[in-house]
């Protein structure tokens, strides 16, 4: 039997009990968030392409030099309109700015209009750009004309022939030789990366490329009798709103 002094202290004790089971129960853990799903970042835009003005209404095969007509700011392509259907060629205005603006400016005053792929060899590459490929009795000499300048080899920037369709600047032995021929690979070339400038790939008309018709033999560089090659109808450059 409890004293009547237990009895009188008993509230006052479980108040305090009460208070300390309190005081070391654990704190109660905030509910942790389900985690918010991220937004995907949105897609890069497409740039739209626009065509440029030619600088000249008939054709022109001769200057000085290239006048600056591109801006490296901006993507430029190259449709070439050949016998054998459409090539769409992107431009590397950073990597190459000066190849590309030379590309540009011949392609605006109609330059390639009518000239031929006049070299293209199985497992290699389609060689074009040569004025003088317009005429048929000037074909001992086609692979040999330019549009009255020369300039250097952009060879510096990285980019390789690892690839079919890949758009570079044909030269002779000295870096300082390029014109206005170039060529598109029909099969990786990687020996030729570091000493020929690229400046372009296709990303269209691909299967036109690989229809060019050969001009010569892979061994040796023997002409293929009675091949004729494919022209250029003209070129159209388009560029970046």
């Amino acid at each position: 039997m409890s004293s009547p002094a237990f009895r009188r202290a008993a509230p006052t004790l479980l108040a305090s009990l009460s208070l300390g089971l309190m005081a070391c129960a654990p704190a109660t853990q905030p509910q942790a968030s389900a985690p918010q799903p991220t937004a995907p970042a949105p897609a890069p835009a497409t740039p739209t392409f626009v065509p440029v003005q030619p600088l000249s209404a008939t054709r022109v095969t001769t200057f000085p030099s290239a006048a600056q007509v591109t801006d490296p700011a901006r993507t430029y392509r190259a449709v070439l309109n050949t016998t054998k259907g459409p090539i769409t060629l992107e431009l590397y205005a950073k990597q190459a700015p000066v190849a590309v603006n030379n590309f540009v400016f011949l392609a605006l005053n109609g330059f390639y209009d009518g000239t031929r792929f006049h070299r293209v060899i199985e497992g290699f590459m389609a060689q074009g750009g040569d004025p003088q490929s317009t005429d048929p009795a000037l074909r001992a000499r086609w692979g040999t004309g330019g549009p009255g300048y020369n300039f250097r080899a952009e060879v510096g920037n990285g980019l390789r022939f690892d690839r079919a369709g890949v758009l570079g600047m044909a030269r002779a032995a000295s870096l300082d030789s390029q014109g206005s021929q170039f060529f598109i690979t029909l099969a990786p070339a990687d020996f030729l990366s570091g000493g020929y400038t690229v400046f372009g790939q296709v990303v269209s008309g691909l299967d036109t490329l690989q229809r060019l018709t050969r001009t010569a033999t892979p061994n040796g560089e023997v002409p293929i009798p009675g091949a004729q090659p494919d022209l250029i109808q003209s070129v159209q450059i388009l560029v970046s709103r």
